[in-house]
């Protein structure tokens, strides 16, 4: 009987259009049009990339040229320079093709078409060759058997800090948007599962009138329909991951079948939050429905999904709120997986997204179970 129930719940749930529409189609709408928006900033902005520019020789100068070729090595070479001449240069400059012209003669010089960060890394790389190549001239001049000495220590990089970084996961601060956007259709769930309990509520609809009087116990036919929800729930959670991954390239680190598993509990989480909203006293559908979206919105926006720092001052401001907004700790699960190197954090967050799916579910069957009505 139990799987008899479970089936017919899946083919309900796969042909509600609001399913389709909410759980499939909005999330890769709404997901294209992050790609499009933030996609290219990080790389544009935040990444460096090697610096275009123009060497004009106006005298042989081979100090300079062994000092061009070594920046302008490997795959993460400080420059991408083009020997060219003066008039080419120019041109190149006007276009912005490049970032400014190096005139290496007896002297370097430098001429720029604006004013960043790549023009100051330019400016400060021809102050800093300016001084290394006096150096060693003098010292070839005036003492020519210390000049391999000088030399490598000139070569040499100097700094009194030590490189660690924080962690090798994608630092591209737009990537929340996708994250909180997985959480709002995990939450979206709450559609769903809403939809279980006024189906078994005889005073909302009339698919609950009838199987108030069925024969079919109704521990039975609510868990099926509960666990038909988790399953559809679960592949669309699939799907949504799948398109940000695979069709987007969105970079969700190295861990992937962890976001996956997260996702789908955290799908699974709002379908019982719709469930316990949906048996929660007498009122009507459509404002159990109305109460439902309002409560998913509430929680994707104080996760960031319409203000992108906006968890960040709650938690600053208010922290236990994100301790318990579900789209918060969907979201905060894939920070860790993508931030941090332990599954501590992440191991936190999966156990209060079970906590909290138990909690809506024996609370929505304790609410909506032994239900009398004098007349429907």
């Amino acid at each position: 009987m139990f799987l008899h129930c479970l089936k017919y719940e899946l083919k309900t749930s796969l042909r509600a259009r609001d399913l389709i529409i909410w759980l499939i189609l909005f999330p890769i709408v709404l997901g294209t049009l992050f790609k499009v928006a933030f996609g290219s900033i990080y790389e544009k902005n935040t990444l460096f990339r090697s610096i275009p520019a123009a060497v004009v020789e106006t005298a042989e100068n081979p100090y300079f040229r062994a000092a061009a070729d070594a920046v302008s090595a490997g795959d993460d070479a400080l420059f991408l320079l083009t020997y060219t001449d003066e008039q080419t240069a120019l041109g190149l400059l006007k276009n912005k093709e490049i970032s400014g012209i190096l005139y290496a003669g007896d002297t370097v010089s430098l001429t720029v078409g604006g004013s960043g960060i790549q023009q100051s890394i330019l400016k400060s790389f021809v102050e800093q060759y300016g001084i290394s190549e006096a150096v060693i001239r003098k010292a070839a001049e005036q003492n020519p058997e210390t000049l391999p000495a000088v030399t490598k220590a000139l070569s040499a990089e100097i700094t009194a800090c030590t490189r660690v970084p924080l962690t090798d996961g994608n630092t591209d601060q737009f990537i929340q948007f996708f994250y909180n956007l997985i959480a709002m259709v995990a939450i979206f769930g709450s559609i769903t599962g809403l939809h279980i309990a006024i189906d078994y509520q005889a005073n909302l609809s009339l698919l609950g009138a009838r199987r108030s009087c069925a024969s079919v116990p109704n521990a039975v036919s609510r868990c099926a329909a509960i666990l038909g929800s988790w399953l559809t729930q679960a592949v669309c959670m699939v799907i949504c991951v799948s398109y940000l991954a695979f069709v987007l390239k969105i970079d969700f680190g190295s861990r992937l079948p962890l976001v996956y598993a997260a996702a789908v509990l955290g799908g699974c989480m709002g379908v019982a939050m719709g469930f316990f909203i949906g048996a929660i006293g007498k009122l009507s559908q459509n404002a159990k429905v109305g109460i439902a979206m309002t409560v998913s919105m509430t929680c994707c926006f104080l996760s960031g999904l319409m203000i992108g720092n906006m968890k960040a001052i709650l938690a600053e401001k208010v922290p236990w709120v994100n301790a318990v907004n579900p789209v918060a700790v969907i979201s905060d699960c894939f920070y860790c997986l993508n931030l941090y190197s332990d599954y501590r954090r992440f191991t936190v967050k999966i156990i209060t997204m079970l906590i909290l799916t138990a909690a809506f579910t024996v609370l929505g069957i304790i609410l909506s179970g032994r239900k009398k009505y004098a007349s429907i």
